[in-house]
């Protein structure tokens, strides 16, 4: 089991008209290959947490994002490291979308139509709760 803890970040990316961005690992993941995601990743040491979400989501999707609130925290588990993914709300405020090779595909769904079932099991909270009308 793992002995250290590591901290990643993930956005809840809504547009104006109040769609929520989801992008599709491809099939070249080792891990979760195909399932749906919100965009984000891991902070480096010593970089502030926002810092690192708004770099990656630059790099995984193009967009910039301002962030305007917390949803929540969820643990994972990795071979070697615990990691906290923390989960923020966000808007998107410039950039066109595009992909990375860590995706295969991006799409702006109403929120009472999430794809909960093909999404990373993590994630699949934050999504029942957007469907229900939270968050």
């Amino acid at each position: 089991m793992a002995d250290s803890y590591g901290l990643a970040v993930r956005a809840i990316v809504r547009d104006e008209k109040g769609r929520v961005l989801l992008l599709r690992r491809s099939t070249a993941n080792r891990t979760n290959a195909g399932l749906w995601e919100f965009p984000g990743g891991k902070v480096e040491p010593g970089e502030f947490f926002e810092n690192a979400l708004e770099r990656e989501l630059v790099e995984e999707c193009g967009l910039q994002v301002r962030l305007v609130g917390v949803a929540g925290a969820v643990q994972t588990e990795a071979s070697d490291v615990h990691v906290v993914q923390l989960v923020m709300k966000a808007e998107v405020s410039g950039g066109e979308p595009r992909l990375s090779h860590e995706h295969d595909r991006f799409e702006w769904f109403e929120p009472d139509r999430l794809p909960v079932e093909t999404m990373i099991p993590e994630f699949r909270q934050f999504a029942e709760e957007l469907a229900a009308g939270g968050g």
